[in-house]
């Protein structure tokens, strides 16, 4: 993919991302993933929020996830995107877009502080044509 077509994607990101915004709190749906994009969500695989081990309820783990997918499609390389839910709170953190091939990739952090704990888990993740994000292993 050349740089100017990057470009425009990224654009395209950028502002989808000032609509959505880059945090979720709370309950409601403010500031959620839009209804539809589950493919998106589902994509990750349970994402890297999995790999720290803090055991999340249903809608703290789905905002983990919104947050894993909007700093992989959109967040500038090294501004966090977090996300806060019950006694638990996170942030993700992506890398610069790198290419493998004709995809585009980054590598990323996902830190989660539940009670006195901080744990954190690293990954990559390359995203498809379809725009779902797929970690590698």
């Amino acid at each position: 993919m050349g740089k100017t077509r990057f470009g425009t994607l990224a654009l395209a990101a950028l502002g989808a991302l000032a609509l959505a915004g880059c945090t979720t709190t709370g309950g409601g749906s403010a500031g959620s993933v839009k209804a539809g994009s589950a493919v998106y969500i589902s994509a990750l695989q349970g994402g890297i929020v999995s790999r720290t081990g803090v055991k999340l309820s249903n809608s703290e783990t789905q905002r983990a996830l919104e947050a894993e997918y909007r700093a992989l499609e959109a967040a500038p390389g090294g501004q966090p995107v977090t996300w806060a839910g019950g006694d638990v709170r996170g942030e993700v953190i992506a890398a610069a877009p790198y290419q493998v091939g004709k995809q585009n990739c980054r590598q990323f952090t996902h830190k989660v502080v539940s009670g006195n704990r901080t744990l954190e888990a690293r990954g990559a993740a390359c995203r498809n044509a379809n725009g779902t994000w797929t970690p590698l292993s």
